[in-house]
Formats: structure tokens, sequence, C-alpha cells
């Protein structure tokens, strides 16, 4: 098992009378890349501001590298930490910018030069040395902040929406490189971000927050396939939330209809959660031997290129989501079924929170 560098042990944190985090725990294995993710005002960037030692918890324990930091200085934490809007020092050039926190550590001029140009060539930036901020794209300025930081060695690094400034084609280009250079080092990371296709795309771990709570942490195929509550399931993609009626076995009760699970779901009432891309449609009535089948109505429905999304309405009234991959020309209308595989059925927790 991979060392633990960071551990967060039941943290709390309040402004004046309102608590913006509860109870928050979690690990962070060395080397990994680790996302916090959720809507804005959840919680993650307060977080990240109490790993770099900005804010102070109210209760509970940081530890980094073996050692207990919640109520170290920042500049004594060995972390570094990328801004959203960069913070680079507009009167300073690249190699100014980059070089400063290792001149503030009084590192000598030689150690200066072989590491800031070792940033440099990493980030692409090399013969970029002397071009102020004001003179270079948003893009380059990202990855000058970031070799900022590279440069101090950081036992953590930390991101806060660093892409979030950038064109979509360019943040993509430049989440592709970011996650590049983070394998290459080794470098932990903990990146903030809204964006559910970048933390599923770049993380060895995800961790969804919402109001303050943590309410999952896992690989990002873990979170997107085995969702713990309606939230998860619905914010990580998109997906189809039924509310079912529990029989202590495989089967379930949907209104008039009976469905199979992929797991015994006990005696009560429960939410499942199928993904639009599970769902095939048929003009045919499907017997029970093909898997769950469920007749549904088109409302309308969306050309997206690479697939077709089509709106349905069940006879109980409640809309779902179905998704064909590689359409063709085939248009579907009217009245269809609705068939998917229990395997691909997952029965979430109500929200805790």
């Amino acid at each position: 098992m991979q060392d633990i560098v960071m551990e967060l042990k039941h943290i709390n944190k309040f402004f004046g009378d309102h608590q913006v985090i509860h109870d928050v725990s979690f690990q962070v294995k060395k080397g990994d890349f680790v996302t916090l993710l959720g809507p804005s005002g959840c919680g993650k960037t307060t977080i990240l501001r109490m790993i770099a030692g900005f804010y102070e918890p109210d209760s509970g324990e940081i530890h980094l590298a073996g050692r207990q930091i919640e109520r170290v200085p920042p500049y004594a934490r060995n972390t570094a930490m990328v801004f959203q809007e960069y913070a680079l020092f507009p009167h300073m050039n690249v190699y100014e910018n980059v070089s400063y926190g290792l001149r503030v550590r009084r590192r000598s001029a030689e150690v200066i030069r072989e590491k800031v140009g070792e940033a440099l060539a990493l980030m692409q930036l090399t013969g970029l040395e002397d071009r102020y901020p004001n003179q270079m794209s948003g893009g380059q300025q990202q990855r000058v902040a970031v070799a900022r930081a590279l440069v101090m060695e950081p036992d953590v690094l930390l991101l806060d929406e660093p892409l979030s400034n950038l064109d979509a084609k360019l943040r993509e280009t430049v989440r592709v490189e970011l996650r590049n250079i983070q394998q290459q080092m080794g470098l932990t990371t903990i990146y903030v971000t809204h964006d559910q296709q970048e933390a599923l795309s770049m993380s060895d771990a995800v961790i969804i927050m919402k109001d303050g709570y943590l309410h999952q942490q896992g690989e990002p195929h873990d979170i997107y396939f085995e969702p713990r509550t309606p939230f998860v399931a619905d914010f990580i993609g998109t997906t189809n939330l039924i509310q079912v009626e529990g029989k202590n076995a495989l089967w379930v009760n949907y209104g008039e209809d009976v469905l199979e699970l992929d797991a015994t779901c006990p005696e009560g009432r429960y939410t499942v959660s199928i993904r639009p891309e599970a769902i095939r449609l048929s003009e045919n009535v499907i017997s029970r031997g093909e898997g769950n089948c469920l007749r549904g109505t088109i409302t309308h429905s969306m050309f997206l290129g690479e697939k077709m999304r089509y709106f349905l309405r069940d006879k109980l009234g409640h809309e779902w989501l179905g998704d064909i991959h590689d359409p063709g020309r085939k248009v579907y209308t009217g009245e269809v079924s609705m068939m998917f595989r229990s395997e691909r059925t997952h029965l979430v927790l109500e929200e805790a929170m």
C-alpha cells in the first residue's frame, strides 16, 4: 500500500456562526492526484486554504509528511498553491516570478538557475524568461504559476481551479499536460474544481462535497458507477433516478412493473440510478427474458453528433434520459421500449446530510 502523505481528521470550520465544513476526514496517498469536486460554495476551496495554512480549522487535525500542521504558518508547511487568478507579480518577469520562492529561502544563485531552468523546460517556457505577465497569454501565465510552485519541491501541490480562466480547447490541452507533468514527477496534488469531466479525467481519487459535507471519496470509476447518494449520482455526469419498492430480493417494484437489480434490495423504499448510456431503445415490445424493460414515450430528442439524447416519459409520468451512441440517421419517435440490464442499475442511499 502506498504511503499516506496527508490526512485530515474531523475538520470543522466556522465563519462567524455559520459552519462551512462539517467533520471532514480523508487521506491522500503519496504521488496521487486527488480532486475536491462539488458545486460552488460546497467548501472545497476552504479545505484547500486550511491545508495551505491561510485558514485554521476550528477543530480537527491536519497531518502532512508525518507532522501535524494545522497551527503551523503557511511558509513552514512545504506546500505550494496555484491560485485561480495565478497571482503572478506584474512587475517581475517570468524568471523572477518563478525564482521568487527560492530567493526568499536564500538558495544559492546556482541552485536557483538550475531549478528554474528545469521548471521552465518542464512547462515549455524556455526562452520566455524575460517576458512579463501582461505580455503572455492566459495559458502561458498558468504555466508560469505552476512552474513557480514546482521549483519549491512541495510535499503537496495545491491547485485552486487553475484552468477556469482558459478557453475550452486550451483548457483541455493544459489539463492533459498538467496531468502528465504530475505523473512524471510523482507529485502529490490536491486539485479543486467544479468541472466533473475534469475531475474524472485527471484524478486518481475524487472527493465529492456538498454544503460542507464529504459525500463520497473513491476512484473515478467507483464514483461514476457506484454513487452512494442521489446527489453524487446526479452531480457526476447525468443519470436517471427512480423510486422503487424493495422486496428483500433482487426484484423491486416500480409502479406496476417489476425490475431486476444487480444487488439485493432490502424491504422498503429506495432510489435506483440508471445512466442514460445504459438504456437501449426499441420500437418493439420486449419480452422479460431480454432484461429490464419499461415502456415510455419520447417527448423530444437532441442530436449531439456522436450521440442522440432522447427525453422520455414513462407511464408514471417520470422523466427519463436515454443516450444512443453512434446513432446514424435513425431517429426514434412516439412510444418505445426502454431496456437496461440489471448490472447497469445501482442502488443508492438517501442523503444522510
